[in-house]
């Protein structure tokens, strides 16, 4: 087993649109997507979460459970403010529907590890501080239907 470090290696994308219902996007999806990774500080979400149903019975002390329904993270991405461009204000403004793609072990081709995550911004907020630190934005995002997991990075054409 090959450990790695996420940073240098993970890459975070944001497309408009992907026309499968499948949700994999195309190699020209992606290509007309935004790679936002050198841009990132901060992400938190971006995972699935289970509720569980406890199913106590009469004949033990012990309450068991089963899997419940599921549910989306709380999700967003930490940006760092541009002092020219407003590109993270723009195009991820409050109210734009797209997909998160995150290709956990890099983006070639073949890789497994594609993560897609359908969205919507909920909020597009800067970060005001007195504090010595870069100007940040944070993007919070609300999931809007099941993402789908480990899958393979398409190959160009």
């Amino acid at each position: 087993m090959a450990r790695f470090n996420r940073k240098g290696i993970t890459k975070i994308y944001y497309l408009p649109t992907i026309a499968a219902t499948t949700l994999i996007p195309t190699d020209t999806e992606i290509t007309a997507g935004t790679d936002w990774t050198p841009h990132i500080h901060t992400i938190d979400g971006w995972s699935l979460e289970n509720t569980p149903i406890e199913t106590p019975d009469m004949e033990s002390t012990f309450v068991p459970k089963i899997d419940g329904d599921d549910s989306a993270a709380d999700s967003s991405l930490g940006f760092y403010e541009d002092s020219v461009t407003d590109d993270v204000e723009t195009e991820l403004a409050k109210g734009t529907a797209g997909f998160v793609v995150i290709f956990s072990k890099g983006k070639t081709a073949g890789n497994k590890g594609m993560d897609v995550f359908p969205t919507k911004v909920a909020s597009n907020s800067k970060q005001y501080t007195a504090d010595n630190e870069a100007a940040k934005i944070n993007v919070q995002f609300v999931i809007t239907d099941r993402p789908v997991f480990n899958q393979t990075v398409p190959t160009a054409g």
